[in-house]
C-alpha cells in the first residue's frame, strides 16, 4: 500500500508530475484545509502563485452526499438541473441549503483570506489541489467554481486517489493522481502523519506565499566536520535577520510543525535556515540524536558557514530549538556575541548544563501547559540562565503542539521573539482559526 510520510513530502512528489505546468499562467489552487499544505509544496517548486479554492458543495436534502450544485466566492452559483428534476427537489428546499451553505462559505473566506482578494482566474490555468480524492464531489464543485470564476483551463491533481478517480470528475480536463490503490478506502490511510490541518496553518501558509519574489530561496549543502549537511534557506526581502533551526529528537528540516513555524517567521519579514544537523545514515542511530556536543558543534559549523555567504552579510541572527535540539541551540550560543535571541520550543534546555550560564541571548522557553515533565526541567534551566529570559506556557499543549490551535500560538510567541529581537519589518498578527 502506497504510503506518504506527511503532506509535504506528498507535495513535493506531486509537484514532479507536475512540472509541465510551470509557466506565467499558472495558479495553485489548495481545496482547504488539508489540501493546501500539498499545495503549498506544488506551488513553490512550480514557482506559481498559491492561494485556496473556497467551495461549499449543495447537496440534495436527503442525500447530501449527491451535489446537486455547487457555492463559489464571488456570488458564483452553479446549479444541475437535472440533479433537482431526478431527485425531486422542491426550490424551497434549494434556497434553504443555500443560505446555509453560503454562509458557511463567507465565513471559511473570512478565515482563510482576511483582507486579501482572490487570486483573478481569467484566462489562466487553475491547479486545483487536494490530499487525496475519494468521493471526487469536493473537487468537482471545485471544477466548477474554478470554470466560472475564468479559468481556461482547470486540472485536479492529489497524491492519491480512489481507482478510476478522473471518471469521477467530468469536469476537469485533466486529473493527475499519484496514486490510485486498489482497496482504496480512506485518503488517511495512505500517509503515515495525516494530523489535522488548522485554519491558522491555512493562514499561514497563504501569507507566506504571499510574500512574492525572495531575495534568496535555496536548496543547500553545508560542509561541516568531513560530511555535508541538508538544507533550504529564504530569506525575504528585506529580512532584518535569519533564524536558524535546531531539530529535535528524530526530527529534520521536513517536520511539518518546523516548517510551519518558518512559514510564520517568514511572513513576518525574517530569513529562515531549516538544516538537518544529522546525515539520514546518523539519524538512525538513536545515540546520536541526543549527542548535544556534536549537535551543537555542527551548528556552530553551519553558523560559521552561513555568515560568510553574501546574501546573508548584516543579518542578525537567531536560534530556534525543538527538543533536543535546544540544548544544542543554547550551547552553541553559550557566550557568543554573534547569536541575538534564541527560541525554545517544547525544548530540553535542561540537556544544555553548565552552558546555560554562558548564554548571553535573550531566551524565549515556550512548553505546553501539559507537557509537566518538560514544563519542570525548563523553570529549572531558566533558573540558571543569567541573560534576559522568559518562559511561556500554551494551555492545553503537549509536548508536539497537536492540538488544535496550540502550535500557532507558540508560533506567535517565537515570531514575537524574534521580530522584538532580530528586527522587523512589520507583520499582522496570526488569524486564531477554530478547532
Amino acid at each position: 500500500m502506497v504510503a506518504f510520510a506527511d503532506r509535504i513530502e506528498a507535495g513535493r512528489l506531486l509537484a514532479q508530475q507536475l512540472a509541465r505546468f510551470r509557466g506565467p499562467d499558472l495558479v495553485v489552487l489548495g481545496l482547504p484545509r488539508g489540501g493546501v499544505p500539498v499545495a503549498a509544496q506544488v506551488a513553490r517548486e512550480l514557482g506559481a502563485p498559491l492561494d485556496v479554492i473556497v467551495v461549499r458543495k449543495l447537496g440534495v436534502p436527503y442525500q447530501p452526499e449527491l451535489a446537486m450544485g455547487a457555492l463559489g466566492e464571488d456570488g458564483v452559483r452553479v446549479i444541475d438541473e437535472e440533479i433537482l428534476r431526478l431527485a425531486g427537489v422542491r426550490p424551497e428546499d434549494v434556497v434553504r441549503v443555500e443560505a446555509r451553505e453560503r454562509a458557511e462559505l463567507e465565513d471559511r473566506v473570512r478565515r482563510f483570506r482576511p483582507g486579501r482578494p482572490r487570486l483573478d482566474l481569467t484566462g489562466r490555468i487553475a491547479l486545483l489541489i487536494d490530499d487525496g480524492i475519494a468521493t471526487g464531489s469536493t473537487a468537482r464543485a471545485a471544477c466548477l467554481v474554478a470554470r466560472h470564476l475564468g479559468a481556461r483551463r482547470v486540472i485536479v491533481a492529489a497524491p492519491v486517489g480512489a481507482p478510476g478517480v478522473e471518471h469521477r470528475l467530468p469536469d476537469a480536463d485533466e486529473v493527475v493522481c499519484l496514486a490510485e490503490p486498489p482497496g482504496f478506502t480512506a485518503v488517511g490511510n495512505h500517509y503515515r502523519d495525516f494530523s489535522p490541518t488548522s485554519d491558522e496553518e491555512v493562514v499561514a501558509l497563504l501569507r507566506a506565499a504571499g510574500t512574492e519574489g525572495a531575495a534568496y530561496d535555496e536548496k543547500v549543502l553545508v560542509p561541516v566536520a568531513g560530511c555535508r549537511l541538508e538544507g533550504h534557506l529564504v530569506i525575504p526581502p528585506g529580512a532584518p535577520g535569519l533564524v536558524v533551526f535546531a531539530h529535535g529528537s528524530g526530527s529534520s528540516r521536513h517536520s511539518p510543525r518546523n516548517r510551519y513555524v518558518a512559514d510564520v517567521l517568514q511572513a513576518a519579514g525574517l530569513g529562515t535556515l531549516l538544516i538537518d544537523l544529522l546525515t539520514p545514515e546518523e539519524e538512525q542511530d538513536r545515540a546520536r540524536v541526543f549527542d548535544i556536543g556534536t549537535l551543537a558543534a555542527r551548528l556552530i559549523a553551519a553558523t560559521d558557514w552561513l555568515v560568510q555567504q553574501p546574501a546573508v552579510d548584516g543579518l542578525s541572527l537567531g536560534y530556534f530549538g525543538a527538543s533536543t535540539g535546544a540544548a544544542a541551540a543554547l550551547v552553541a550560543a553559550a557566550g557568543s556575541e554573534r547569536v541575538a535571541a534564541v527560541v525554545s520550543r517544547g525544548g530540553r534546555p535542561d540537556l544544555a548544563g553548565h552552558a546555560l550560564a554562558a548564554v548571553r541571548a535573550p531566551t524565549l522557553l515556550i512548553v505546553g501547559g501539559d507537557d509537566r515533565a518538560v514544563l519542570e526541567l525548563n523553570r529549572a534551566a531558566q533558573a540558571r540562565l543569567r541573560c534576559p529570559t522568559e518562559l511561556v506556557v500554551v494551555p492545553g499543549a503537549t509536548h508536539l503542539f497537536e492540538e488544535p490551535g496550540t502550535l500557532a500560538q507558540a508560533a506567535s510567541f517565537a515570531r514575537d521573539w524574534f521580530v522584538r529581537h532580530l528586527g522587523r519589518r512589520g507583520h499582522e498578527p496570526i488569524e486564531e482559526g477554530r478547532p
